[in-house]
């Protein structure tokens, strides 16, 4: 293995344990390379309990301390989340290794660490920029998800046994619609494919400076999503018979009072996402989602 002398943050998912040996042999890729090891410091704590990682050299940090050339998420597309929250706006860009189910954004294998490690020693790689969606609450109580970042999606939702809600928006201070409705996605175009392509959302190219409103179970068959350029400011209010209603920011989730209002616009920052140079979005397309595929 060619020798990088880079500083590799890791993060993972701390609850699967079976998944031990793929995380064992991630790590004896990169200490191959003779780079330096940061393991965060939570999931560091995980990996002592659960993998024998005694002959790998490494430092933990409590991520907010950690600087480093690239971080790389071991897990799933939901580990790939939780690791762009943590990395923030530090611009290190981030490899998904894939120990997960479907991979979309973390496309990596485990056993494919060596090649991307070699890739990015020869400078045989490339950086994709995702944008984010920034989150403002205007609450009398404050919330948890206050000022967070998504790369997926927002998400206004009923609460369970609740009936449809009424979610007033305006785009830039212009009136948009009213949706009567389970709820409303507002999507990035890396979180096109996911949630709001459930809902009946149009799949973004990653590229595309833009967003996009879904909505969920609509009450009007007149209501279709709708796409956005990034550069606008969304204000949405909701209005609820429980008095209350969900806010989900790529999975995380909060209960909040119908007098909040949710602003989302783009983040000031993107976030940098390590690609193989024979990666297209659209292979990506086609291999996990059997987009355009005709199994007659």
């Amino acid at each position: 293995m060619s020798k990088l002398n880079k500083t590799f943050a890791i993060f993972g998912n701390k609850f699967q344990a079976e998944k031990s040996a793929n995380i064992k042999q991630v790590l004896q890729s990169i200490a191959a390379t003779g780079s330096r090891i940061i393991i965060e410091q939570d999931f560091a704590e995980f990996l002592r309990r659960h993998v024998d990682i005694s002959r790998i050299t490494f430092e933990q940090a409590p991520h907010q301390d950690i600087a480093a050339d690239f971080a790389v998420s071991i897990g799933g597309d939901g580990t790939f989340l939780s690791t762009a929250q943590l990395v923030g706006d530090r611009r290190m860009p981030i490899i998904g290794i894939n120990t997960g189910r479907l991979g979309f954004i973390s496309d990596i294998l485990p056993q494919d660490a060596d090649n991307i490690l070699r890739d990015i020693a020869e400078g045989n790689y490339k950086i994709e920029e995702r944008s984010l969606l920034q989150v403002d609450e205007v609450s009398p109580t404050g919330g948890d998800l206050e000022g967070a970042y998504a790369l997926n999606e927002v998400a206004i939702l009923k609460h369970d046994n609740s009936s449809m809600i009424s979610i007033h928006a305006t785009v830039d201070g212009n009136y948009l619609a009213t949706y009567l409705a389970d709820g409303l996605i507002i999507s990035t175009p890396t979180g096109s494919t996911g949630y709001s392509l459930s809902v009946g959302g149009p799949i973004i190219s990653p590229d595309s400076k833009s967003i996009v409103l879904s909505p969920i179970a609509a009450h009007s068959l007149s209501v279709r999503p709708i796409i956005l350029n990034d550069s606008v400011k969304i204000e949405l209010s909701v209005h609820s018979r429980s008095h209350n209603f969900m806010l989900a920011v790529d999975g995380r989730s909060e209960s909040l009072y119908e007098d909040t209002t949710i602003t989302i616009q783009a983040a000031p920052y993107k976030l940098q996402i390590v690609r193989r140079n024979d990666h297209s979005f659209f292979d990506t397309l086609r291999n996990k989602l059997l987009w355009g595929a005709d199994k007659r």
